[in-house]
């Protein structure tokens, strides 16, 4: 007997072949990338005994150096997306406290929030859920976020552009 599935569910079966490809000067572009943008992140908490550096940014750091040329890996978006996720993030926490909805909305508002203003950027997704969890201060908004994503973005257009195959960022604006 032949099932009869939803087209709904026969969409999520995949046809396609994964299109990533393997190339030895990204994977060497991106470790160094990676390295050095986490590698002063650390140094500077370590110096000033100020936190500068938040798991996200590891994520970034992959947007960053391995998929450099996507939209969601431009300067605007790195900065402006972590800067505009975890302003939502702060808003609610101190707004509603540490409730299990507050991280449902503070998520969904950022997500909401970034496409709006182009500025989508998924590592930021988890800032308000760090944000609220952690029951930060606003001074969270800068020291770690907008310090921390303008260190990224100055290593990756360092880094990025070491490389004659490469012209990073993009877009500015």
């Amino acid at each position: 007997m032949k099932h009869q599935y939803p087209s709904y569910l026969i969409k999520m079966r995949g046809k396609e072949k994964n299109p990533l490809k393997v190339n030895t000067k990204d994977v060497i572009t991106g470790f160094i990338g990676g390295f050095i943008a986490i590698f002063i992140l650390l140094l500077l908490t370590s110096l000033t005994s100020t936190p500068w550096l938040i798991a996200s940014f590891g994520a970034s750091c992959v947007l960053a150096f391995s998929l450099w040329n996507s939209p969601l890996s431009q300067p605007r978006n790195i900065i402006g997306g972590h800067f505009l996720s975890t302003l939502i993030g702060l808003t609610v926490y101190h707004m509603f406290g540490n409730e299990p909805w507050v991280l449902a909305l503070g998520v969904g508002m950022a997500i909401s929030l970034m496409m709006l203003t182009k500025t989508t950027h998924p590592p930021a997704g988890a800032d308000p859920i760090i944000v609220i969890l952690g029951s930060c201060s606003w001074e969270y908004l800068f020291t770690p976020v907008l310090t921390g994503t303008l260190v990224i973005v100055l290593v990756a257009l360092l880094v990025n552009n070491l490389r004659s195959d490469r012209n990073y960022p993009v877009f500015w604006f």
